[in-house]
């Protein structure tokens, strides 16, 4: 499986979502159009298939970094949230590119749903966990933080900011979500403010 999945990458890469077809990623997976069509009966199966490999990994690195920072000030798991998602994003911006493109024309709600269902799960418990915060609905804090920072990050990729610019947004994108989470706090920190816990 893993051979067919880079081969669909690599053809995304070089060719776009339009020239890809089931016959060429077996030719370059070296699999039988036979065994492809088992798995796969056309191509939108393959590319949903992919994209859903993608968003799986990406939940899984931000369900790791919030468990991490469980009872973690605030301060030091949003800016986390930020690095992994900003890193996740930019690390292979080709790949990031094809696989926009590859579902301009489909139908995936259901990985976006199911995307969000385990992030939202993620970071909604790194939040309650905070040793320096309490919100009184930390549901729909969280949600307005995630499309914020999901929201922003996608922006500076599409933009292609990099560099120094690209570093700049990161680390405005850490003082905005820091203000806003301070701004709706049911309780005043303990020792200090989080836009200055490092």
């Amino acid at each position: 499986m893993d051979a067919i999945f880079e081969a669909t990458i690599q053809l995304l890469l070089t060719d776009g979502p339009h020239k890809l077809t089931t016959t060429r990623v077996a030719e370059r997976a070296g699999v039988s159009v036979g065994t492809m069509y088992q798995y796969f009966p056309h191509k939108q199966a393959l590319i949903y298939a992919l994209n859903e490999r993608y968003l799986d990994a990406l939940a899984g690195r931000i369900e790791a970094t919030c468990a991490a920072h469980h009872g973690a000030p605030v301060a030091k798991g949003v800016e986390a949230l930020i690095d992994v998602y900003w890193q996740a994003k930019t690390e292979r911006p080709d790949l990031t590119r094809a696989l926009y493109r590859s579902v301009a024309d489909m139908d995936n709600r259901a990985l976006i749903e199911a995307f969000a269902t385990r992030t939202d799960f993620a970071t909604t418990a790194m939040l309650s966990s905070a040793t320096d915060a309490s919100f009184a609905d930390v549901n729909s804090i969280n949600r307005t933080l995630v499309t914020v920072i999901f929201g922003a990050v996608r922006n500076a990729f599409e933009r292609n900011l990099a560099g120094p610019v690209a570093e700049d947004v990161r680390a405005q994108l850490v003082v905005m979500c820091r203000a806003y989470l301070e701004a709706s706090l049911s309780r005043p920190p303990a020792r200090t403010s989080l836009s200055s816990t490092k």
